[in-house]
């Protein structure tokens, strides 16, 4: 667990109840009391209002409040809007976790900014991303997060297909079309390659499969590299 979600976690439980122990919050995240003290320690100093000490237990101050209590209405409805528009050009494990997300912050919201959010006249109608765009999208999410080299076919705007290994980069949206930055082991420099013109997708498996970040093969190399001609100018991955 990041400390910032320990941090989190920390405050959360202890708002939950009247008094919490040390050894409860230990307990439930996992870790030793000592941790718990220093984290509780490091909390105060930020301001938050915890009261009680090590060995006898902790509360929150009143009046201490968290997000997602503090978004404004208006706030509320643009995430309402975002995750609508979004659930469409999403693969579904993704859409799925959005509207988690935004169920578990309209929770929290009171009634009346929930059901101002909710009345948000803004919808995405199903015509976005078909069955095997999503199922690409997911793998090539995967791979990205992973370090995972993969194995596909690529159509050119041409038609010619030429079998790719690509170390997968970053995935992008164009309004109706996804792309995966790479770097192209075929060609040895960075390409981008339209998911709707990739089939066959597969993770390369073993210890072949995974890659680090390399100078000069990164995210930001390829930033570098595609802005000053115009990434749009490299979508095709034909040379």
């Amino acid at each position: 667990m990041r400390r910032a979600d320990r941090l989190f976690q920390i405050v959360q439980l202890i708002r939950g109840r009247r008094r919490t122990t040390a050894a409860f919050l230990a307990q439930r995240l996992e870790v030793s009391e000592r941790t718990v003290y220093r984290a509780v320690a490091d909390l105060q100093h930020q301001g938050v209002p915890i009261e009680g000490e090590a060995g006898v237990g902790y509360r929150l101050g009143r009046g201490f409040e968290m997000p997602p209590l503090m978004f404004t209405a208006e706030e509320a409805q643009a995430l309402v809007a975002s995750v609508r528009m979004a659930q469409v050009w999403q693969d579904p494990a993704m859409a799925q976790a959005s509207q988690d997300a935004l169920g578990k912050i309209l929770s929290a919201l009171p009634a009346a900014s929930r059901a101002a959010a909710l009345s948000m006249a803004v919808y995405a109608p199903p015509v976005g991303l078909d069955p095997q765009a999503q199922a690409t999208l997911h793998t090539l999410r995967q791979a990205t997060q992973a370090h995972q080299r993969i194995c596909a076919q690529y159509t050119d705007a041409s038609g010619g297909t030429t079998q790719r290994t690509l170390r997968p980069l970053g995935c992008f949206y164009w309004g109706k079309v996804w792309t995966l930055a790479a770097w192209c082991e075929l060609r040895d420099g960075f390409r981008s390659f339209r998911l709707d013109r990739l089939s066959e997708v597969r993770l390369v498996d073993g210890a072949l499969g995974r890659f680090k970040d390399e100078a000069g093969k990164t995210l930001s190399d390829y930033l570098r590299y595609a802005a000053p001609a115009g990434v749009q100018e490299k979508l095709d991955g034909t040379s």
